[in-house]
């Protein structure tokens, strides 16, 4: 074992990297429970999702930890696991979860194709750092928003429109209000602000594994507010159900049919910019970068994995896998090797055989779960110079149109368009517009122009 992970060479042993490795699941293990609850939403079955996120962050958890000998864990993103279920939701039928899961495929095999390509790599210098920094406190305030939706925080007060097509809704008036705060004396709507509190504190305190003891806690308040049946784990069955996996579920007429090749390349960026954020803190924060180019080996071939995982993740039936920041918890405690993702993994694979507990946590407490997450996604508004308003202008677009719009992809468009415009008119010698800044700019406005923005 010292030899195939390197551990002498590394600083480190078998005790530190298991533990290490224990602590990442500790910290990422509330994504089987929130996942099935997201994704639910789009019609899915729960079990089955449960099963595919498990399979999923194990398999290629694993695979980072033996393939790279990298201490990163992957499982469904959020952000886009919310993005998947709004897209189905939102389209009123038009499109099914398995033309999403369809379309999350694809983008995995265009990721492929990127990395072989090296063309991701290029992607990354193109794009400039304050839209990558953008983006992520967008997502941040677009999975808060789900949070609130699905606790009952937050209400709507005008009711959508049902039969009416996309964008040719009437305006609201100025002395409308289209959302409004949920009601107090709902005890959905109480559990989720005790579970935001509880988690919070926690976070406060830095416990580790402090969102999935934040859930787990809320839980345990739930059964005595009534919001939790125990009485399902005396019929459960433990033994995972495999008959139940949604595997190679595709939909590929219905996608080419549909016409959302904009969800595909939406699912594409963003996953982009998420894992490279990741992949590279984590390889800067385990020491990895002082040799750069070694460094930048090991984070290349992460990037394939992350990439397979992507249409893997999709075969088994879930939205995107990518790579968890939370992989730099275990990179805090010691971990330095792929030992740490093995034994993260076999977490994950053990988890099979939990399904039942799993069951029991209510959709506020996962609600509450994702608050917090927008909450640690927003600070990377910090990194953002709005001082400065050729990045300033640019960022707060791509940040307030994905919750406000219900879309990501529409935050990643105007980012897109409002950079390159003021980056060419105002940015002087200081700003550089990549030429693939522009083809991304040609291709947004085409979308909207021409394709239309759905």
């Amino acid at each position: 074992m010292d030899r195939f992970f390197k551990l002498k060479e590394n600083g480190t042993s078998v005790r530190v990297e298991m533990m290490a490795g224990l602590t990442t699941f500790m910290t990422m293990a509330y994504i089987l429970a929130v996942n099935p609850l997201i994704l639910g939403a789009a019609g899915m079955d729960w079990m089955s999702i449960f099963l595919a996120t498990a399979i999923a962050a194990g398999v290629m958890t694993v695979a980072m930890g033996l393939f790279v000998n990298f201490p990163v864990a992957l499982a469904p993103g959020m952000g886009l696991n919310a993005y998947f279920a709004a897209v189905v939701v939102s389209s009123n039928g038009a499109i099914s979860w398995q033309m999403a899961l369809t379309a999350v495929f694809m983008s995995g095999i265009i990721f492929i194709i990127l990395t072989v390509t090296k063309v991701r790599q290029l992607l990354l210098v193109a794009v400039p750092d304050t839209l990558k920094h953008a983006i992520t406190v967008g997502i941040g305030l677009f999975i808060t928003v789900v949070g609130l939706k699905n606790s009952g925080l937050m209400t709507i007060v005008l009711e959508p429109f049902t039969d009416v097509p996309a964008h040719s809704g009437r305006p609201a008036l100025g002395a409308e209000t289209v959302l409004t705060m949920g009601s107090f004396h709902d005890p959905n709507v109480q559990l989720a602000i005790i579970g935001i509190l509880l988690i919070g504190i926690l976070l406060v305190l830095r416990i580790k594994g402090a969102i999935l003891f934040g859930i787990l806690g809320t839980t345990i308040i739930g059964y005595f507010m009534g919001l939790v049946d125990l009485a399902s784990l005396g019929k459960a069955t433990w033994l995972p159900d495999f008959s139940k996996l949604e595997f190679a579920q595709f939909d590929f007429a219905g996608v080419f049919n549909v016409g959302i090749i904009s969800i595909i390349a939406t699912f594409t960026f963003v996953e982009l910019f998420d894992t490279f954020g990741t992949l590279v803190g984590t390889a800067n924060r385990a020491g990895f970068m002082k040799n750069r180019q070694e460094g930048n080996k090991r984070v290349g071939k992460a990037m394939m994995v992350d990439a397979v995982g992507v249409s893997a993740g999709a075969l088994v039936g879930t939205s995107t896998v990518t790579a968890f920041v939370e992989s730099s918890a275990g990179v805090a405690e010691g971990g330095r090797t792929g030992l740490t993702s093995v034994t993260t993994g076999a977490c994950f694979l053990l988890a099979l055989f939990l399904a039942p507990i799993a069951a029991l946590i209510p959709g506020s407490a996962a609600s509450a779960a994702l608050i917090v997450v927008g909450v640690l996604m927003m600070q990377s508004v910090k990194e953002i110079e709005f001082q400065d308003l050729v990045q300033g202008i640019p960022a707060f677009l791509t940040i307030v149109f994905m919750p406000f719009t219900y879309n990501i992809a529409n935050g990643i468009s105007m980012g897109i368009i409002a950079y390159v415009i003021l980056a060419t008119v105002g940015g002087g010698n200081k700003y550089k517009v990549h030429w693939l800044m522009w083809i991304l700019f040609v291709l947004v406005l085409a979308r909207y122009l021409f394709i239309g923005g759905e």
